[in-house]
């Protein structure tokens, strides 16, 4: 079972969802406070089962909301970013040198959040 690691970033709040073998999945943005990170990790659990969209490849067919983004990033590695019902990123991952590395991070996400604990981390 994942952990969702709530911890202090510079100017509010982050989590971190943590894979059992301690990787890290998927970080989030900085929220202001406790329960708006809260409630980005409950957004994280409603899609963790969404659809992904695969800009990376030509002519990709452009989804609706909640969906994972496959992308490149500027070194030219694999990322997925999470995006809610609203369209907000609710959670992004590393860069990823495979395509397929990135598609079992997305799945990652799919088996651990639903059933994650959540634990504050200490400052």
């Amino acid at each position: 079972m994942g952990r969702f690691i709530i911890k202090p970033a510079k100017n509010g709040v982050m989590f971190n969802l943590v894979a059992n073998n301690g990787r890290v999945i998927c970080t989030s943005q900085t929220y202001a406070n406790e329960s708006s990170c809260l409630s980005g990790i409950e957004s994280v659990k409603t899609n963790s089962r969404s659809k992904i969209e695969d800009q990376t490849e030509e002519g990709f067919k452009k989804l609706t909301n909640p969906k994972y983004e496959i992308f490149f990033d500027k070194g030219d590695k694999y990322r997925f970013r999470l995006k809610a019902m609203n369209g907000e990123i609710v959670a992004a991952s590393q860069g990823y040198k495979s395509k397929e590395s990135c598609k079992k991070g997305i799945a990652s996400i799919s088996r651990n959040a639903a059933d994650a604990l959540i634990v504050k981390e200490e400052e």
